[in-house]
């Protein structure tokens, strides 16, 4: 049980409330919240501390975690987010932004004010867990996100809770994390080791298993990546050639597959774009789209390949067995000046490229 007390100051206003509500007056206010605190010492990565507003929840996150409550601080307007996280490795602060589902590089190097709401609150994740990481151990570290999710829309707050999640398991993210919101929608995606329900003071000690993700796969017209081509790191047009896909979750096109064939090599298919939406990043969406075309093509005889600078698709490729990786560019390579304005090179950027080796597509 923990007890609160606040001073009550004596005014006319004061009296005439007291009088007019029946409300007793007393040198100080008590109130009494009653709950089950959890066992922090045990082996436990994510706790969630939910309840109604006013129902203290974020006074018990202070009473458990002193030192732990994140707290908002100003972002320039003059500087891009990629360069107001600390001076870290840039290779970090990626890791970082693509953990909390924040992969969109066209977005890493615009400022903080002039993001959606929801790629503000995933650099608020991204920035909070950084500083965390330099604790000691890092992985005894404790953030504690208030309002987690509040100021966003229940899909976003969903994709957002299950990119944190999976990101401190599998310790991408080297600490301890406690989400205090008003919002119980999220408990089933964030799966927390315990969870505390301030409208009841009861715990709960079990994880819970995060729903499904449906994806629905379809082969679309080229006219759909005008949806998709303002949150894709290449600049360069889509061919004119490209067979294009696109995944859909509860009716909604969130990612974007094209390829085209290789030059020169017979039945030989080229990823060209691989883009999901921003409010869908982190739960590993673009790659299930991707593992679904490579899977169909190859029912359809052809090889397939892709080559990639994003550190999270490399890292995911890498470790997923049905890929090899083939070629190690790291100055790049130049395109033909024939397919100038249709294909973009990669010149001056390191590049990896992968052949898929097995393995059926989503229908």
């Amino acid at each position: 049980m923990l007890t609160l007390t606040c001073p009550i100051h004596d005014s006319f206003r004061v009296r005439q409330v007291a009088g007019m509500f029946d409300v007793p007056l007393a040198e100080r206010a008590v109130r009494r919240l009653r709950f089950e605190a959890p066992a922090l010492d045990g082996p436990w990565r994510i706790g969630l501390i939910v309840g109604p507003s006013g129902s203290g929840k974020s006074t018990v996150a202070r009473h458990l975690f002193p030192y732990g409550l994140a707290r908002p601080q100003p972002w320039p307007e003059d500087r891009a987010v990629i360069d107001c996280l600390g001076e870290r490795p840039i290779k970090q602060i990626i890791g970082a932004l693509t953990a909390v589902g924040f992969s969109s590089p066209p977005s890493w190097i615009k400022p903080y004010d002039v993001l959606s709401t929801g790629e503000r609150f995933r650099c608020e994740l991204a920035r909070v867990l950084l500083r965390a990481a330099e604790g000691s151990p890092p992985e005894d570290s404790v953030v504690v996100f208030d309002e987690f999710t509040s100021v966003v829309d229940r899909t976003v707050a969903r994709v957002a809770s299950a990119a944190v999640a999976k990101a401190i398991r599998s310790g991408r993210l080297a600490c301890r994390f406690v989400a205090v919101t008003c919002h119980d929608d999220v408990a089933d995606w964030l799966g927390p080791d315990w969870m505390l329900d301030m409208a009841t003071g009861e715990l709960a000690g079990r994880r819970l298993r995060r729903p499904a993700i449906e994806l629905e796969v379809f082969r679309c017209r080229r006219s759909v990546w005008r949806l998709f081509a303002p949150h894709h790191y290449l600049t360069g047009l889509l061919s004119p050639a490209s067979r294009c896909f696109a995944a859909v979750w509860e009716g909604r096109p969130v990612a974007f597959c094209s390829t085209v064939s290789l030059i020169g090599r017979k039945r030989h298919r080229r990823v060209g774009r691989l883009v999901t939406l921003p409010d869908y990043q982190g739960i590993g969406i673009g790659a299930a789209l991707l593992g679904a075309v490579a899977g169909w093509h190859a029912e359809q005889g052809h090889r397939v390949s892709i080559t990639t600078s994003h550190p999270a698709m490399i890292g995911h490729l890498r470790r997923n067995g049905r890929w090899r990786a083939v070629g190690v560019k790291r100055a790049g390579t130049r395109g033909s000046r024939r397919f100038s304005g249709i294909y973009r090179d990669s010149a001056g950027r390191a590049v990896v490229s992968f052949e898929y080796r097995g393995g059926a597509g989503c229908r």
